[in-house]
């Protein structure tokens, strides 16, 4: 009992000291790690060697692979070049223009870190609303939501789903045979939601509209050689996921091979390249698979799945769509990373204990990706998205956000929630 509620408390302060931002959350986590270690070690409910053990090296292996390539990518212009292309095709028109820049972080957000995504394509966004002297924050906002969104549709779209798969076995073609078509109707519900609270700021007309084709899209490409290489590489990575269940190895090693073979490819300054790669996310999650390994130790979530339990006779469409509301309220408040590293022991112990937890994942998933909307800080994405309007003369507000994306979440959850509900029987096979 002591142990539980000691390792509760240090899992549930560390959680709020995250979500208050009062300290940096990779250092918060870390501390919540060797305190939760630490406790473990005094109580006797937690060894050194069960924390090494509960850290997911598949996750981090895929992430940092991930990363890499982004960071070979990332200073080549190849985002902003696509940024400029779609400012150009949209002709100035505020409501096309919406639609193509958010289509663009999208599809990047697919496979490709979204944070990463928006951090480059943010500020060539901004560049184009000044230059047609119109308001940047529904662009922003919408980049923001849809790349949230459109991340749910493949395993390496969105941290999440990398957790998922690492721990139910999912792999590359299952989100998209599961996912990816709710997700695009799910998407397509968040961009006409966002076209019509955003009606007003669209039908603005642009005060330079022709000034955005003197644009010249080759000028932001300052290495197209390496980005050339890059995207073979990452293509032929896309492809190997596709086939990894046939190739019989694990997405992280996929990962790490496309990166060490850009790497030898491209022949970067390795000291820059290893700069650009999101370390801190790396030790934030470590952390937090540290903190929920002391939970389970603990016998912390073996209470929750016995709660759960006692409700295995009531309807399981019902359990799946209960699921997803919850994590996606969880998420809209705490980054949806720890509550995904939370939840799935608890997931996977409901299934040691006989029931069919293939569809709970797919509500995990949803569930996580989609509450990450509702607030500024409900995903990382939303945060750096906001912070880099503060340049601007509208920045983005906590009021302003809770406008905007708690009905794009709420609206995108029914529409999610109804086509699981219709594909239940699928995702139960």
């Amino acid at each position: 009992m002591m142990a539980g509620s000691v390792a509760l408390i240090i899992f549930a302060g560390t959680l709020y000291l995250v979500f208050s931002e009062k300290l940096n959350r990779t250092i918060v986590s870390t501390a919540g790690a060797v305190s939760m270690v630490a406790a473990g070690l005094i109580l006797g409910f937690y060894s050194e060697e069960q924390a090494v053990g509960s850290v997911d090296v598949e996750t981090l292996g895929l992430l940092l692979g991930m990363m890499i390539l982004v960071a070979l990518l990332e200073p080549t212009g190849f985002f902003q070049y696509l940024a400029v292309q779609a400012a150009r095709f949209s002709k100035g028109r505020p409501i096309r223009l919406l639609v193509l820049l958010g289509t663009v972080t999208t599809i990047l957000s697919m496979f490709l870190d979204n944070v990463t995504t928006v951090v480059l394509i943010a500020p060539v966004t901004i560049l184009i609303s000044e230059i047609l002297g119109i308001n940047p924050s529904p662009f922003l906002i919408s980049e923001a939501l849809l790349s949230n969104t459109g991340g749910i549709a493949t395993l390496v779209g969105d941290p999440p789903n990398v957790l998922i798969a690492s721990a139910s076995g999912l792999v590359f073609i299952d989100f998209l045979t599961h996912s990816l078509p709710i997700m695009l109707v799910a998407w397509f519900a968040a961009l006409f939601t966002l076209r019509t609270l955003f009606r007003r700021e669209l039908a603005e007309a642009p005060a330079n509209a022709e000034a955005i084709q003197s644009l010249d899209p080759a000028a932001a490409l300052d290495d197209w050689k390496t980005a050339r290489k890059v995207l073979i590489v990452l293509g032929f990575a896309i492809l190997f996921l596709f086939l990894e269940k046939f190739l019989h190895v694990s997405p992280a090693f996929i990962a790490l091979c496309a990166a060490t073979a850009a790497l030898v490819w491209v022949r970067p300054d390795i000291r820059k390249t290893l700069e650009r790669v999101e370390w801190s996310v790396l030790v934030f999650f470590t952390a937090l698979f540290v903190l929920v390994g002391g939970l389970g130790s603990a016998g912390v979530l073996h209470v929750v799945t016995n709660l759960i339990l006692h409700l295995r006779d009531a309807n399981p469409m019902a359990l799946g769509v209960g699921l997803l509301w919850l994590v996606a309220a969880l998420s809209a408040v705490v980054d949806n990373v720890p509550i995904t590293i939370a939840f799935i022991p608890v997931i996977l112990e409901l299934g040691t204990n006989g029931m069919n937890i293939a569809p709970l994942w797919w509500a995990l998933a949803f569930g996580a990706g989609l509450g990450g909307n509702g607030t500024i800080i409900g995903s990382t994405a939303n945060v750096v998205v906001a912070s880099l309007s503060e340049r601007t003369r509208t920045p983005i507000t906590s009021a302003l956000w809770n406008k905007r994306g708690l009905p794009v979440m709420l609206v995108t959850l029914v529409v999610t929630s109804i086509l699981y509900l219709i594909a239940y029987p699928y995702y139960a096979r």
